[in-house]
């Protein structure tokens, strides 16, 4: 294990993975860009076109398409660590984690990426984090690694993104002193949703898994393939968005996540239809940045509701940018992990792993959260 404040990004320059360089950048730690295409590291470290001013320093400090060294490294002092590596290649993962802390995998599709860098992170001995959305590639990871990273002591936290691991840290702290619910309910509330390339290629790779048509929901303690349309209903968000029409059983990766570690039987996944229509159209570009963060115009309102005989609490959150946002989350993440402060080890999701009132605290610069226990 190399420097504690060394994490490779694994996908550095896809649209995630580029928020996530800036993010390690802005909490000091010094990031190793890993991915398949040497031309695009370079580009993400010495261009403007990441986000506005590349990976390493500001827009002033940015030396064009691919600049000079001395002038990317700014008042870190150092020059990008660009490493080339596949998923497909074990040698090159093994020198692409090579001194590093931890790697964040932000490449997918996961189904494809999650399992070659889990097993070079536990060669490396180092803690993984992903950002997978993936419900079966977060399946195969809890399935395959479970009981090999608990007898090493290993750390792997998949979903540490927006859809499974935000919404498992708000259901886990809104279940307060429970330790056991009747349901957990998380409806999104997406004004629009531009899926970037990689979305649409993930979201692929999973319909052609578990079969064309076929959806999964979590019922009765276990998940279950339907083939019936699901359904459409009201949700009563809080204001500002009021009740709005949402897809029902709109199943994200909170159903692997939750009930991971939450004793519930029922955990459902509501999104709006607006949002629903936008991901499934092909005419749907992909974000668009509107600020100097390199964020786009859309927002985000997420109600959790856990029910248990006739109580119910409930957790809102409120955002913008939900590739953006799974930056802060896979970096808090990450520096919890390296400075110990962490509740499990093995694969656990965030809510297993991490303090979940605690975490979503610190999230504060980025969420504004509320939480009705």
């Amino acid at each position: 294990m190399g420097s504690d404040r060394t994490v490779a990004v694994f996908g550095a320059y896809g649209h995630t993975g580029r928020f996530v360089v800036a993010e390690l950048r802005a909490r000091g730690f010094r990031p190793v860009l890993v991915g398949r295409d040497p031309d695009k590291l370079k580009a993400l470290a010495y261009g403007t076109e990441a986000h506005g001013a590349g990976a390493w320093g500001t827009e002033d400090r940015a030396a064009g398409a691919y600049g000079t060294e001395d002038r990317a490294a700014g008042a870190y002092g150092t020059a990008p660590d660009i490493r080339t590596a596949s998923a497909d290649d074990p040698a090159s993962l093994d020198r692409a984690l090579t001194g590093a802390a931890a790697v964040i995998n932000c490449a997918g599709p996961f189904a494809t990426t999650a399992a070659p860098v889990i097993e070079a992170a536990l060669r490396a001995g180092i803690p993984y984090l992903d950002v997978a959305a993936e419900i079966e590639a977060n399946l195969d990871t809890f399935a395959h690694y479970a009981e090999r990273a608990h007898e090493s002591q290993a750390l792997i936290v998949p979903a540490m993104a927006f859809f499974g691991g935000f919404g498992d840290l708000l259901a886990t702290a809104a279940m307060g002193d429970w330790t056991a619910a009747d349901e957990v309910h998380i409806a999104y509330g997406l004004s629009s949703w531009h899926p970037t390339a990689g979305t649409r290629t993930a979201g692929a790779v999973s319909r052609e898994r578990r079969g064309a048509g076929r959806r999964i929901r979590y019922t009765a303690g276990r998940l279950e393939h339907r083939d019936d349309a699901p359904p459409t209903l009201e949700w009563p968000f809080p204001e500002p968005l009021g009740p709005r029409t949402v897809i029902g059983e709109f199943t994200m990766a909170d159903v692997v996540t939750v009930p991971s570690h939450l004793t519930v039987p029922e955990v459902r996944t509501y999104m709006t239809t607006e949002a629903a229509r936008d991901l499934s159209s092909p005419d749907t570009p992909a974000p668009a940045a509107v600020d100097e963060r390199g964020r786009s115009d859309q927002t985000f309102l997420v109600d959790v509701v856990v029910r248990s005989g006739g109580a119910e609490r409930r957790a809102v959150a409120r955002g913008q940018d939900i590739y953006a946002v799974t930056a802060p989350l896979v970096v808090e993440a990450a520096e919890r992990v390296l400075t110990g402060r962490t509740r499990a080890v093995g694969v656990a999701s965030a809510g297993r792993m991490f303090d979940a009132p605690d975490f979503l605290r610190a999230l504060s610069p980025y969420i504004s959260v509320e939480l009705f226990t």
